[in-house]
C-alpha cells in the first residue's frame, strides 16, 4: 500500500487538499469575483422577492454531504441553479423593501480582507490593528456625525462596531440595568422599566426581556398622528409618573431616529431633559437615518444627543457597508466594561494589565469578533465624506421624486411625511366592493395589502408593509446602490398597472 499522498478516491480526486493552497486560492477566488461580477451585472434580469415556495431547496439537494471533494465549477453551477431562486435580491435596483442594504465595492472589498485574515480580536494583543482601527474608525465616523466630543475616545467615550442594532442595545440595557441594581439592590430587578414608543423597533423589547427585565414592565408610550408619530416628552413623562407612582423604577429609553414603520422621529432634546430628571438612561437608535445625519441638511435630527448617554446607527443599512456592521458609541465606557467583562487567566496580558489599550470583547456580549472596521476604512477611503453625501442626497432625491409621483395620482396619499428616502403610501380610502361586511378603513387596509401582494408576486418590484395609527401603508425604501430614477419610475408604472387591475375586479 503506498502512502497517503500518492491515495485517490475513485472519482479520481486527490486526497491531499490542501485548505489554504495560495494559488488555488487565487485561481477559485477569481472565479468567485466573476461570479458575483456578473451576477451584478444582471440582477435586475431576476425577479427581486424570490418565488420559490417553503421547502423547494431540501427537495433539490442531496440528504448528505459528498464523501470526496467536488471542484468548485461544479458547485457555482449549483449555486447559480439552486441558491439564486431563493435568493430575494436586496442589491437589485428595483429593491424597495424594508431598509436598503447597500453594498459597494469598497464595503466588499474591505469583507474580503476582513474574512481573508480572519482574526479573532477580542482582545488587544490578539490582534493590535483590529482594535486600534475600530478606535480610529469610531472616531472618524462620530466626527462625520458631529457627535459631542464626550462620545469620542478624546472626550472620554468612544465607540465600537457591534454585529447589529440588537446587539448595541442589549449591551447598553444591561449596563444601565447594573448601574441601576447597584444604588437599589440586585433584589429590585422587577422593579425595573424599559421606554420606547409604539413605533420602537422590537429589539428593545427582547433586549429587555434576555436582559432579565420583567416583561410586563416594558412600555410601548402611544404615538399620534398630530406629532407625525414621533414619541413626545409629554407623552413619556405621564408614562414614567405612573410608574413611579407604582413603585416602579425608571431604567432606560429608547428614543428613535426613523422608526422602522415610517422613518418617524422622536423629540430627542425635550425627551433627554426628562428622562435625565429620572435618571433614565437614554439611548439614541439611529439605525436607518444615522447614515443621513452626515450631510449637515439632516444633522439637527440629532439635536439634543448630547444629553443622551449612548447611539447607534448600522452602517450596513445606508452606508454602503456590508452586513453586518452597527456603530455604537457610549459617553461612559466603563459602564459597559463593568457589566459585560470576564478575565480568566489564559486571557491574561501585560498589554490589558497596564490599562492602555482598549478590550473589545468588554464591550460587546460575545468573546470572539471580527475584523469589521476593514470596511469601514475602505469605504471612507474609496469614496471620501463628499461622495458619501453625495450617494445618500441622491437617495433622498429619488424618494421625494417617487412622491412626486404619487401626488398627481389623486387615488393615492402619502399616509405620514417623508423624513429620509422612505415614503409611507397607499390607495386612500375609496368604495371598495360594496357588499364586504367591513367598515370603509377596513377595506382600504384589505385592498392596499391585496396591491402590495400582487406587485410584489410580480417580481418585478418589492416593496414592504407596515400599519400606522390602523392604517395599512406601503413602504417605498430607496437606497440601493445600483438604483437610478429610471428605476422609481418603473417602480411607480408597476403600482399603477396592478392598481388598475384590482380597481377593475373590486
Amino acid at each position: 500500500m503506498g502512502s497517503l499522498e500518492n491515495q485517490k478516491p475513485e472519482n479520481g480526486f486527490n486526497c491531499t487538499i490542501k485548505p489554504l493552497d495560495p494559488e488555488e486560492f487565487r485561481r477559485q477566488g477569481h472565479m468567485v469575483i466573476d461570479f458575483l461580477a456578473d451576477y451584478y451585472k444582471n440582477v435586475e434580469k431576476y425577479p427581486v422577492r424570490s418565488q420559490v415556495e417553503p421547502g423547494y431547496l431540501r427537495r433539490r439537494l442531496p440528504e448528505s454531504a459528498p464523501q470526496d471533494p467536488e471542484p468548485i465549477e461544479e458547485i457555482l453551477q449549483d449555486v447559480q441553479k439552486d441558491i439564486v431562486p431563493g435568493i430575494t435580491h436586496w442589491q437589485s435596483p428595483n429593491y424597495f423593501a424594508y431598509f436598503p442594504s447597500s453594498g459597494s465595492i469598497a464595503g466588499f472589498l474591505g469583507e474580503m480582507l476582513s474574512t481573508g485574515f480572519n482574526v479573532v480580536g477580542f482582545n488587544w494583543m490578539s490582534s493590535p490593528a483590529a482594535t486600534e482601527l475600530e478606535s480610529i474608525m469610531m472616531d472618524w465616523l462620530g466626527k462625520m456625525l458631529k457627535l459631542p466630543n464626550e462620545f469620542l475616545f478624546s472626550g472620554g467615550g468612544g465607540g465600537v462596531l457591534q454585529g447589529t442594532t440588537c446587539e448595541a442595545i442589549l449591551c447598553t440595557i444591561v449596563a444601565a440595568r447594573d448601574q441601576m441594581l447597584k444604588k437599589i439592590g440586585r433584589e429590585n430587578i422587577n422593579k425595573l422599566v424599559v421606554y420606547g414608543s409604539d413605533q420602537t423597533h422590537s429589539a428593545v423589547q427582547k433586549a429587555a426581556q434576555i436582559a432579565g427585565i420583567n416583561p410586563n414592565n416594558f412600555r410601548a408610550v402611544s404615538t399620534t398622528k398630530a406629532n407625525a408619530f414621533g414619541l413626545t416628552a409629554e407623552a413619556l413623562r405621564s408614562t414614567i409618573e405612573a410608574d413611579v407612582e407604582a413603585g416602579l423604577v425608571p431604567l432606560f429609553l429608547c428614543a428613535t431616529i426613523g422608526t422602522t414603520s415610517s422613518t418617524a422621529v422622536d423629540q430627542l432634546s425635550p425627551l433627554c431633559d426628562v428622562a435625565n430628571e429620572y435618571g433614565v438612561w437614554v439611548h439614541v437608535d439611529a439605525a436607518y437615518a444615522g447614515s443621513a445625519c452626515i450631510c449637515p441638511e439632516f444633522r439637527h435630527f440629532l439635536d439634543g444627543v448630547e444629553n443622551a448617554h449612548s447611539f447607534s446607527f448600522n452602517a450596513h443599512k445606508w452606508f454602503f457597508t456590508t452586513l453586518d456592521c452597527c456603530c455604537l458609541w457610549v459617553k461612559d465606557p466603563s459602564a459597559l466594561v463593568k457589566a459585560l467583562s470576564t478575565y480568566p487567566e489564559y486571557l491574561r496580558n501585560k498589554a490589558s494589565e497596564t490599562k492602555q489599550v482598549v478590550d473589545y470583547k468588554d464591550w460587546q456580549i460575545t468573546l470572539s469578533r471580527r475584523f469589521r472596521s476593514l470596511k469601514l476604512w475602505l469605504v471612507l477611503r474609496s469614496y471620501g465624506v463628499a461622495n458619501l453625501r453625495k450617494f445618500l442626497r441622491s437617495h433622498v432625491k429619488m424618494a421625494k421624486n417617487f412622491e412626486g409621483l404619487i401626488g398627481m395620482d389623486k387615488r393615492f396619499e402619502v399616509v405620514v411625511p417623508r423624513n429620509f428616502a422612505t415614503v409611507c403610501f397607499r390607495i386612500s380610502p375609496i368604495e371598495i366592493g360594496k357588499n364586504l361586511n367591513v367598515t370603509k378603513d377596513e377595506a382600504t387596509n384589505e385592498f392596499n395589502s391585496k396591491l402590495l401582494e400582487s406587485i410584489n408576486e410580480s417580481g418585478k418590484i418589492y416593496m414592504t408593509h407596515a400599519v400606522i395609527g390602523g392604517v395599512y401603508v406601503m413602504r417605498f425604501a430607496v437606497g440601493a446602490s445600483l438604483t437610478e430614477n429610471r428605476h422609481v419610475h418603473l417602480a411607480w408604472k408597476v403600482v399603477q398597472e396592478h392598481a388598475n387591475a384590482l380597481l377593475k375586479m373590486s
